[in-house]
């Protein structure tokens, strides 16, 4: 039996995270057609209907704020289990001194995933801020 590693894991989630987003992410912007008129004479692109069939009403600009929400936010659970996989082997290391140096990398490496997922939330949140004042229409 394969020894499952903590970067297989890791890879096989993100892999996972990210098919699945785009599995999902054609249906919930694929609301295309013609329907009342929304802002300056503009249409709504099918929202309407697809909130009839149970589908998601938000645009296009705030479907993909949530999914960089999620995505990010499932990065940083992942992120915390490794620093908690990390103490866990520290604790159960009985002195041996290889354990704890790979426990130490362990919660070295989740600290920095951490920190370089923190820096992603802060400019995915300034570019998603730019990108909706620069398309909301002027009155």
């Amino acid at each position: 039996m394969k020894k499952l590693t903590i970067k297989k894991a890791l890879s096989t989630a993100i892999l996972t995270v990210v098919l699945g987003g785009l599995l999902v992410l054609p249906v919930v912007v694929s609301a295309q057609g013609t329907g009342p008129t929304t802002f300056d004479g503009g249409t709504n692109y099918g929202l309407d209907q697809a909130g009839s069939w149970g589908l998601g009403t938000n645009d296009l600009q705030s479907t993909i704020k949530n999914v960089i929400n999620i995505l990010l936010g499932l990065l940083g659970i992942i992120a915390v289990l490794i620093i908690l996989y990390g103490g866990f082997m520290w604790m159960t290391a009985a002195g041996n001194e290889d354990k704890v140096e790979k426990a130490k990398k362990l919660i070295i490496s989740g600290i920095i995933g951490i920190i370089i997922i923190l820096c992603a939330y802060t400019i995915a949140q300034f570019v998603i801020a730019g990108i909706l004042n620069a398309t909301q229409p002027t009155p």
